[in-house]
């Protein structure tokens, strides 16, 4: 049962790494049509018809108690959200892929939010980065940022917190830690990051400057794990956006590495590298019945990217806190969205 579980982990991590190697994909849009309702006029030529009969003497009308009026029964029109008859394909199953600041004595939030969508019976996958700041209605919470759902109710409420604002419910997660980051990257000693920008910005490393800063790329640089965590979080410089596509620069080098170390036939010896340091509820058989897929998820096309990114957020300052967040924009996010996630 231990090495059954060994296997998974690490069947895990390197399959989910993989899925970060390709080019971003083109997104589109998708349009709501308005609900239209046709009613009744009466015609204002119309004439009554005459009575056929003499009409009865008249006799006195009994008093009768106020009718009680029949409540009239009108249809409520259904909600129409953008994924509305939105259908995903057969046999897709959606990975949510975490990295969090947990630290211990402390909260956490997930600052990496990603959702990869492979799809075994056409051998794609998809994988789409939420922003951490995107404000959202939390189940149970209220509006707040999607990066602090998890610290609220763990996967579960993470999961809501998706399918209700986004209509897309993961089927399992995987998460690590900063700590768990950098000691991944070192004990597999450490990774060349094919940098596509510069990126200059402060730093608490060795290889600082006199004045504290720290300067990489454009280009392959080699990072240790903490050169590495310092790449993917840095945010003084650049923006968030940005910070995504570093996340999945780092993420592309560690598979790499792992690839040139021939993990998966190391799978017991490397084991105790990741068993502190990644949480999954992915089983055995799952990633098993997967397996077939990675091969071809390698080659050209395979794999497509996409993210969340200004055009699909409009930036907002809450009056009640003045926190800087970012106001989803439902028909662009769902314009990305239904080329990742749902059937064309």
């Amino acid at each position: 049962m231990i090495i059954m579980k060994k296997l998974t982990l690490l069947a895990c991590i390197s399959f989910l790494l993989a899925s970060c190697a390709m080019p971003l994909a083109t997104q589109g849009g998708i349009v709501a049509k308005p609900i239209s309702y046709v009613f009744a006029t009466p015609n204002p030529n119309a004439t009554t018809t005459p009575t056929p009969f003499q009409p009865l003497p008249a006799t006195a009308t009994p008093t009768l108690a106020p009718a009680t009026p029949t409540p009239e029964f009108t249809s409520t029109p259904e909600v129409r959200y953008w994924w509305t008859g939105l259908k995903r394909p057969e046999g897709q199953k959606l990975i949510l892929l975490l990295g969090s600041d947990w630290r211990y004595g402390g909260g956490f939030r997930t600052d990496v939010i990603m959702l990869i969508a492979l799809n075994p019976k056409e051998n794609t996958a998809n994988i789409v980065s939420f922003p951490r700041d995107l404000y959202v209605s939390i189940p149970g919470v209220g509006q707040n940022r999607l990066n602090v759902a998890h610290a609220y109710g763990g996967f579960d409420l993470m999961a809501q917190t998706l399918e209700l604002n986004f209509g897309v419910r993961p089927d399992y997660y995987i998460m690590t830690n900063f700590d768990g980051f950098v000691s991944i990257i070192n004990n597999v000693g450490g990774i060349n990051v094919n940098a596509y920008y510069n990126l200059t910005d402060k730093c608490d490393l060795p290889q600082a400057s006199y004045d504290g800063y720290c300067s990489v790329g454009p280009g392959t640089v080699y990072m240790d794990g903490k050169t590495a965590l310092w790449y993917v979080r840095s945010r003084y410089s650049t923006s968030d956006f940005d910070r995504t596509r570093r996340e999945q620069e780092v993420i592309y080098a560690l598979f790499a590495k792992l690839i040139s170390l021939n993990a998966i036939s190391r799978i017991p010896e490397l084991y105790n590298i990741y068993q502190s340091s990644v949480e999954t509820n992915i089983n055995l058989d799952t990633v098993v019945s997967l397996a077939p897929m990675a091969p071809i998820l390698l080659e050209k096309d395979a794999i497509r990217r996409f993210y969340i990114g200004p055009q699909q957020v409009s930036s907002y300052i809450v009056p009640e806190s003045g926190a800087a967040v970012l106001l989803p924009n439902d028909e662009a996010i769902g314009a990305v969205l239904k080329q990742a996630i749902f059937e064309p």
